[in-house]
């Protein structure tokens, strides 16, 4: 990742865990707290801790609940109290061993503790890998709405390994996927059809067809955030494509009812509608991204029997980070490969495509 002298490596292949100790070790900590979820915590965290142990640091485990329910303030205070309680000081390197939640939250934590800790993203699920774990964005969710309070603090390093990927449920890998489309419509038309072309592939957990994917993801994701780290010109905001329906979801049905990627995938259909319906693109394009996303096991619309106020889910979109003075922002696609913000769009054309019914 391309940020001058904040620039760091993102390595991504198998077998990866076992070199967190010596990574840490060159970087300079002396000490390192280990953030886990409670997914990974007698897996994947053990192995990280056991490397940074070979490499001569101290290491200090805190574990976190897996869930989005544990991105919040409540739990940020914990982890601050825990380093604390520790005297951890600057020498300390904090190291996130999960998915994106656990990542968002350790970030949010070492950018605040102490004005700011070197922190390592170690993402074992998919959607952390290809992207939450990269680009610096961290954060806590609210009562009113996703990531509403945060801070922007890249990582030391990220240590993807791709063998992680294997342990996940099929649920969690598929939520995954979500974003791996995402990158396709908003950047790669190649990387939309390869995955068309490889969706058994892809959904099997091909080593090569995985590998091959997160790098490109990943390397997508480097492009943009290099031109705009902090979301001053608009083109980091394109890769929130989907997720201002999506974010509006997660909060309305409660953190954890859908997973994120399943909110991100009913909101991209939603955009892609929506585009449909203000004549960006044809209604083929639409069509064609639904069939990938269920061909990945990914939902398009919400479960039957869901049912949500058009106009609460507005408000929340209204409090988007994207809005701006109240007005609703999306980000829509003009081609496949391309989108673009757009500003105005009426209410009740967002109303019209809130309303398609439920899936049966």
């Amino acid at each position: 990742m391309e940020l001058g002298e904040r620039s760091y490596e993102v390595a991504i292949g198998p077998g990866l865990l076992a070199s967190a100790g010596p990574r840490l070790r060159d970087a300079g900590a002396r000490r390192a707290v280990v953030v886990a979820d409670s997914g990974v915590l007698g897996t994947h965290a053990v192995a990280v801790a056991d490397s940074l142990r070979h490499a001569g640091l101290a290491v200090t485990t805190i574990p976190v609940e897996r869930g989005e329910a544990s991105k919040s303030v409540a739990e940020a205070e914990r982890i601050w109290e825990s380093l604390a309680a520790a005297a951890v000081d600057r020498g300390t390197h904090l190291v996130a061993v999960g998915g994106g939640v656990v990542g968002d939250l350790a970030g949010f934590a070492a950018a605040t503790f102490a004005r700011g800790l070197p922190v390592w993203q170690v993402p074992t699920t998919l959607v952390a890998q290809v992207d939450s774990s990269i680009g610096g964005k961290t954060g806590v969710n609210l009562r009113g709405g996703k990531n509403l309070v945060g801070a922007f603090w890249q990582p030391r390093g990220v240590i993807a390994d791709t063998d992680t990927l294997a342990t996940l449920p099929a649920r969690e890998y598929a939520s995954g996927l979500a974003e791996v489309v995402k990158y396709g419509v908003i950047r790669d038309a190649e990387l939309f059809a390869r995955l068309e072309g490889a969706a058994g592939n892809v959904v099997a957990r091909d080593a090569r067809e995985i590998g091959a994917i997160v790098g490109r993801c990943v390397a997508i994701k480097a492009e943009v955030v290099s031109a705009d780290e902090h979301e001053r010109t608009g083109a980091r905001a394109t890769l929130n494509y989907g997720h201002t329906f999506g974010h509006a979801y997660e909060t309305a049905l409660g953190y954890g009812t859908l997973l994120h990627g399943e909110a991100v995938a009913i909101g991209m259909a939603d955009a892609a509608e929506l585009a449909v319906r203000l004549g960006r693109v044809p209604a083929a394009l639409a069509r064609r991204q639904d069939r990938l996303l269920e061909a990945l096991g990914l939902p398009t619309r919400l479960p039957a029997g869901v049912s949500l106020a058009a106009d609460a889910l507005l408000a929340l979109m209204a409090r988007d980070k994207k809005a701006l003075d109240g007005r609703l922002r999306f980000v829509l696609p003009s081609r496949l490969g391309h989108v673009e913000l757009v500003d105005g769009v009426p209410a009740q054309m967002v109303r019209e495509v809130l309303a398609r019914p439920a899936t049966a």
